[in-house]
């Protein structure tokens, strides 16, 4: 087991159960969806397996995880073992009460999802009325209490065009960082396959990413599933003639590399399956069959993710396999193979330009 694939980030599923029924969420959740089968005993016994092995950043997820009638239990337990814990939620349900007991159980950050800058926009993508409302209020309570969150923004042709407007909106709403997520098509997201921004726009978005990041007065920003952002940087960088060094994010996993599906992060789902990243859909195995460290280091699935060596087509000639790496999940959504190249990526590698 190589030093550098320690868990650092582990999204751990709570529940499917949610509130909202988003057009890509990964898990198709709604209200009708499993509560899964983790006994809050169960769940502590996972927390302590996981802090066994490492101390990464646990994001207690869903589903809505706030649906979880022992969430606070199970958040209070991993802090008690030194993990840092985090959650997910779309801000429905947060009041002051929440936030009291948020920080009473030392919840270091919360998400919440942001997809446009109006209602309009945001409540079509999240098929629910109402539900920008309900982030703006969210954030204004989780400022009021003194919590600290980020917004995580998804985007698809439906509401690309309105990306820097969703941005200077998190901005203003005193987030910490804002993350912006480019589609895996997987769960309720391979309905809207047609959805998915081309290859063209998608560089445009990562440039455009790139010149806020610069900006001193930018907060802490992060393109997410788009490993080739660690490929446009450099490449902006050096053709500016300047130095680009991105600040740390101590609730992340550090922002150095763009795929990192089973190299530092991870997905347990309310079943006990363990898989590469949130968008992932094979698993590696199951914790109640299986210790997670055994999963993590050994498993045939997790160990060919990290052999990059064995990466196809342009991916596997690319000079910046090493820092991008592809999506693996997006390889495997539209080409059926988690080690093909990567299919939202306009780049010709020089290997492959070469006659």
């Amino acid at each position: 087991m190589k030093e550098e694939f320690v868990p650092k980030w582990i999204a751990w599923e709570v529940t499917q159960k949610c509130n909202l029924k988003c057009v890509h969420c990964r898990c198709s959740s709604d209200e009708a969806s499993s509560e899964g089968d983790f006994t809050t005993a169960e769940g502590k016994k996972l927390l302590t397996e996981i802090a066994q092995f490492s101390k990464p950043v646990v994001v207690l997820s869903g589903g809505e995880p706030l649906l979880r009638k022992d969430i606070f239990e199970l958040a209070d337990f991993g802090s008690s073992l030194g993990l840092r814990m985090c959650m997910a939620t779309n801000g429905a349900l947060v009041d002051d009460e929440i936030c009291r007991k948020m920080r009473e159980v030392d919840i270091k950050m919360v998400s919440l999802s942001l997809d446009g800058s109006s209602a309009a926009i945001h409540d079509d993508f999240r098929q629910c009325p109402g539900a920008f409302d309900g982030v703006i209020r969210a954030a204004e309570t989780f400022r009021r209490n003194g919590q600290k969150f980020l917004i995580n923004s998804s985007f698809t042709k439906r509401n690309q065009v309105d990306i820097p407007k969703v941005y200077h909106l998190a901005k203003s709403l005193g987030a910490t960082a804002w993350y912006m997520f480019m589609i895996v098509p997987t769960g309720r997201g391979e309905e809207i396959m047609s959805e998915l921004i081309s290859k063209e726009d998608y560089e445009e978005i990562l440039e455009w990413h790139y010149q806020q990041e610069k900006d001193e007065d930018a907060i802490l920003m992060r393109p997410t599933c788009a490993p080739h952002y660690y490929r446009v940087a450099p490449q902006r960088a050096k053709a500016e003639g300047v130095t680009f060094e991105r600040r740390s994010l101590s609730f992340s996993t550090g922002g150095g590399k763009g795929c990192i599906a089973a190299q530092s992060i991870c997905l347990i789902d309310c079943f006990g399956n363990v898989k590469p990243c949130s968008y992932f859909p094979r698993a590696a195995g199951n914790i109640k069959e299986t210790p997670f460290r055994e999963i993590w280091e050994n498993s045939t699935l997790f160990n060919e993710l990290r052999d990059f060596k064995s990466y196809k087509g342009k991916c596997g000639e690319c000079e910046f396999l090493n820092v991008c790496g592809g999506c693996r999940a997006r390889a495997d959504a539209v080409h059926g193979d988690y080690m093909a190249e990567e299919p939202f990526c306009n780049y010709v590698p020089v290997r492959t330009r070469k006659p």
